[in-house]
């Protein structure tokens, strides 16, 4: 139930206002060691107290975002920004669109290479997708539909669907090669964060596009890295993620080896051990930062890389503070009977989800 006094709106206009870069990179936010419970909070005293409005969620919130940047470096500030200059290396009209190969600037000697889809038609201000590829060396080539495996080109079938969507290439996969930590970032996984979120500024500097109506989609890597967008960027108003994650604790039966070389974080072997108990975040946290946003997941039964038992640990944690701030019915999942796959059926749900949750009325949606 909505907490007494408190719109949807107001609450996004209160998550925006205090989780600005300012706020969440000084000094670091107290230690959770239960991170399945988030409903409960550590006050300035050091004491564990309840949750039970939006101000006391949005203390641990804070906290949230501040840990995930002990792990993962702090974010970069606008000062990191230059013009996009958006160039157009290729164009190929399609049936129900045109594709467009481009490159944007991230930041200074920095393009990430990217495919562009615009519908044919768009009689009105279209949704804004980002697009984001699993772990392949093709990278934006998959999602684009120009190769790769059928079930994964959601770039070409949203734009389909009338949306203008965006697949970019993650560092050092497709045509993106990039030592990041020579750059002085402390993961390759903010400076993706970063990436996207500059191409969220791409989608929103375009005509075709409704500035307040972006989503964003990604199956596997692509998958936990939209999370890792829309818990940083506002803007993002719904998510859709597949095969993305579960529990530390679940995944690979705690051993997060997987999670810490170069191309994620290395911090979680070289400072915490790859120890799910020594983590500052985990993604049951994650899914309740993204609050009251909405959030679709696709958690096979069968996905050997993500536990479905872990995957429900992170729903069945978000979910009280879905309802806290009156957005229960804005975290769906699913869970078809296949391996770790985006099957055409539960690919079709999620576009219509995310559709949905973005043509909802905007004071509903937008900060």
């Amino acid at each position: 139930m909505l907490t007494a006094g408190y719109s949807i709106a107001t609450i996004l206009l209160t998550v925006s206002a205090m989780t600005t870069f300012a706020d969440v990179t000084g000094e670091d936010p107290p230690f959770y060691t239960d991170k399945l419970n988030l409903m409960q909070f550590i006050d300035g005293e050091g004491a564990l107290c309840p949750v039970r409005t939006v101000d006391d969620w949005q203390k641990r919130r804070a906290h949230i975002l501040a840990s995930i940047q002990l792990v993962m470096g702090p974010m970069p500030d606008e000062s990191r920004k230059v013009p996009l200059d958006v160039q157009v290396e290729e164009e190929v009209a399609l049936d129900t669109c045109t594709r467009k190969k481009i490159t944007f600037a991230s930041e200074t000697d920095d393009r990430v290479p990217a495919y562009l889809f615009i519908p044919n038609r768009v009689n009105e201000k279209a949704s804004g997708i980002v697009c984001l590829h699993q772990t392949t060396p093709i990278g934006k080539r998959e999602p684009s539909g120009v190769d790769g495996i059928r079930n994964l080109h959601y770039a070409l079938e949203l734009a389909q669907e009338g949306c203008v969507t965006i697949a970019p290439d993650y560092p050092n996969y497709g045509d993106y090669k990039i030592d990041v930590y020579a750059r002085g970032y402390v993961s390759a996984s903010i400076k993706g964060i970063w990436n996207h979120m500059r191409a969220v500024d791409v989608l929103q500097s375009l005509p075709e596009v409704d500035p307040d109506r972006i989503g964003c989609i990604g199956h596997s890597l692509g998958g936990h890295n939209t999370l890792f967008l829309a818990a940083f960027d506002q803007r993002v108003k719904v998510a859709a993620s597949s095969c993305g994650f579960n529990s530390f604790a679940k995944y690979k039966k705690g051993d997060l080896t997987g999670w810490s070389h170069d191309g994620y974080m290395p911090r979680i072997a070289t400072m915490y051990d790859r120890d799910p108990a020594k983590m500052p975040f985990d993604f049951t946290e994650i899914l309740g930062v993204i609050a009251p946003r909405a959030v679709y997941v696709n958690a096979p039964t069968g996905d050997s890389n993500f536990d479905l038992s872990g995957v429900q640990d992170c729903l069945n944690a978000a979910q009280p503070v879905y309802e806290l701030l009156g957005a229960g019915d804005r975290l769906h999942a699913e869970h078809p009977d296949c391996a770790h796959d985006f099957p055409p059926e539960t690919r079709q749900r999620a576009y219509a989800f995310m559709l949905d949750m973005l043509q909802r009325p905007q004071e509903a949606t937008t900060d």
